[in-house]
């Protein structure tokens, strides 16, 4: 298996995996905002499964319910099959969660940050210590150890504290946006972890601002909005219910970018998506004649184009589609 190949555990034909989480139904209420409005999600065991949405939408709030911090105001969910109603203690022994940004001791040395959480779970010195040297061995920390935190780098200092919530290795674990801020080599040596772990069992349940992320980490994605999930699918499913015929136009004239946008919507019936620099537009045309057609209109107006493609959709375009705005990789989720 090379690393692009999202991890989920091998299941011998016939047979049902089974579930590391199970929800139906879920509800929160913020006053009159719903973040989670019915929320139905099957995950199996030693999979990766990522959570995608806009800004707002309820990520945070749904792991924050999963993970026992947060009550629902309805439905249900078990984890590692324990009622997350019924035997809250049960499920928190059975995940860990590890945030956006590191939860450690600064002045303490990598090393003295893991065993001092090894004795809060119980171990003893001993152990303890032992421990500490194995999360760190195994997370590429051994020659940092006895360096103070503060002196890590971004993506350390993401290792040294996902390898902090996995003192006692848990079913389930909660990755909320766990490359944030890291450089593209850092990001890679997470993702490089992450898969790792997925291949020992443990179970990951991950969100991010990366749709890269999700597209090469994940066996399966939802996508939620509105507190609603409005599609889940493997990331080639999620593309092919797009449609093949993604539309992408490059104006030469930049003042006149706005201009094509009007004419794309018009002709094809709906969003125009930009490309971070501005330069493209693209747009589900649906068929080739459909295309043509928004490119002669685009012609006609006497707007020049500098390329044009037609072709299978990115999953930032999914997105799009889908929600109706880009996942904006510079914005952090509100806490609801």
């Amino acid at each position: 298996m090379n690393d692009a190949t999202p991890v989920g555990m091998p299941v011998r034909a016939g047979e049902a995996a089974p579930l590391a989480i199970s929800v139906r139904g879920l509800v929160k209420h913020f006053g009159d905002v719903k973040a989670v409005d019915g929320i139905d999600l099957d995950v199996p065991r030693g999979m990766i499964f990522a959570i995608l949405g806009p800004n707002g939408a309820g990520k945070t709030t749904l792991i924050r319910i999963l993970a026992t911090l947060q009550k629902p105001d309805a439905g249900s969910a078990t984890i590692m099959d324990h009622d997350l109603a019924g035997a809250p203690q049960a499920v928190r022994g059975a995940i860990a969660m590890t945030g956006q940004f590191a939860s450690l001791d600064e002045d303490l040395t990598g090393r003295e940050n893991l065993i001092m959480l090894a004795r809060l779970w119980g171990f003893a010195g001993r152990r303890a210590k032992d421990r500490a040297d194995e999360l760190l061995a195994a997370f590429d920390l051994s020659d940092a150890a006895r360096k103070q935190v503060k002196s890590y780098s971004g993506g350390m200092r993401r290792r040294l504290d996902i390898a902090a919530s996995l003192i006692v290795t848990p079913g389930v674990l909660f990755l909320d946006e766990p490359t944030t801020g890291l450089d593209p080599k850092a990001r890679q040596g997470v993702w490089r972890m992450i898969r790792q772990l997925a291949h020992s069992g443990v179970t990951i349940l991950l969100t991010t601002q990366y749709l890269e992320e999700a597209d090469q980490l994940a066996a399966r994605i939802a996508v939620i909005d509105h507190g609603r999930k409005i599609a889940e699918g493997t990331s080639r499913e999620l593309k092919a219910a797009i449609g093949s015929g993604f539309l992408h136009v490059a104006v030469a004239d930049p003042a006149r970018l706005d201009e094509a946008e009007a004419i794309l919507e018009t002709r094809l019936a709906g969003p125009v998506q930009r490309s971070p620099e501005g330069a493209q537009l693209s747009i589900v045309a649906g068929t080739p004649k459909a295309a043509n057609e928004a490119l002669a209109a685009l012609i006609a107006a006497g707007i020049e184009l500098a390329d044009f493609s037609m072709g299978s959709p990115s999953l930032d375009e999914v997105f799009f589609a889908l929600t109706g705005q880009p996942l904006d990789e510079d914005e952090k989720e509100d806490a609801q």
